[in-house]
């Protein structure tokens, strides 16, 4: 199971005083998170997994991804994790995650090099600004580090009220955080309509709203996921439009001025 992950350096990328941000570097680390995975997906969602019987969330992206994981200092408990899927290693295992939900043409595309992230969660105990930016900065140090121009995946927002709450969010986004139209891509399965509108203000979920403060933008309308009962939005983050505030804070650098979006993470 370890493929890639046995190459990378037991490296520890960041480390506050309640939470430490690293790669998992065995199979049993690699088991904790696809078991967090399942509790929050299979557990919280009533997402259908395969491989479910198991406790484990799992598929054929996981050898080739690398994982990383929130841990809490105190229990040693991993709280938190995303899996990162470079292009070289998409290329090994026929291609992004994100392919199966939306034409990836676009991506193809862009100038530079992309990374995709997928499969992120946390704990609902622990579902705190301070767990998200946590993670958010493990992720940041290493597209910096390796030389990444582009970071894209997929946020979700649940339809457990017939897709109202969705949609009001998808309004907000589209009037705030859209890609140019040369960077959309188009899900294979929209997302139907709901039975109500909402009216006043929503709380975006704590993934894409970070996706937002960090400086990202959607590429088109949401994926309609029917296992998970989401909506998917694709975001993607140009290195370069990265926040500058999250920059200096994530990476203790200066960042040009390239978005207007200031929203905490908390």
């Amino acid at each position: 199971m370890l493929a890639m992950t046995e190459m990378i350096p037991v490296t520890l990328l960041t480390q506050a005083p309640r939470f430490t941000v690293r790669f998992a570097t065995t199979d049993a680390e690699i088991v904790a998170t696809q078991k967090l995975r399942y509790r929050i997906f299979a557990g919280e969602l009533g997402a259908q997994i395969d491989g479910g019987h198991e406790g484990l969330d799992t598929d054929q992206y996981d050898a080739h991804c690398q994982h990383l994981m929130v841990i809490d200092n105190g229990t040693g408990e991993v709280i938190a994790c995303t899996r990162i899927l470079t292009e070289e290693a998409a290329e090994a295992t026929g291609g992004f995650y994100s392919a199966s939900e939306f034409d990836l043409e676009m991506i193809e595309s862009l100038p530079g090099r992309v990374m995709e992230i997928g499969r992120t969660c946390v704990a609902a105990e622990h579902r705190s600004g301070a767990v998200i930016a946590t993670l958010w900065q493990g992720i940041a140090e290493y597209i910096t580090r390796e030389g990444y121009d582009y970071m894209f995946g997929c946020a979700s927002i649940g339809l457990e009220d017939g897709g109202a709450t969705a949609h009001h969010i998808l309004e907000t986004i589209r009037a705030k955080s859209m890609s140019p139209l040369s960077q959309r891509v188009r899900p294979y399965y929209g997302l139907p309509l709901a039975d109500k509108k909402l009216e006043g203000s929503v709380r975006m979920p704590p993934l894409l709203k970070a996706y937002v403060s960090l400086g990202a933008k959607a590429c088109g309308e949401a994926y309609w996921d029917r296992d998970f009962n989401c909506a998917d939005v694709f975001m993607l983050l140009n290195v370069t439009d990265l926040n500058p505030r999250y920059a200096r804070h994530f990476l203790g650098r200066s960042a040009p001025v390239a978005t207007e979006q200031n929203v905490a993470l908390s």
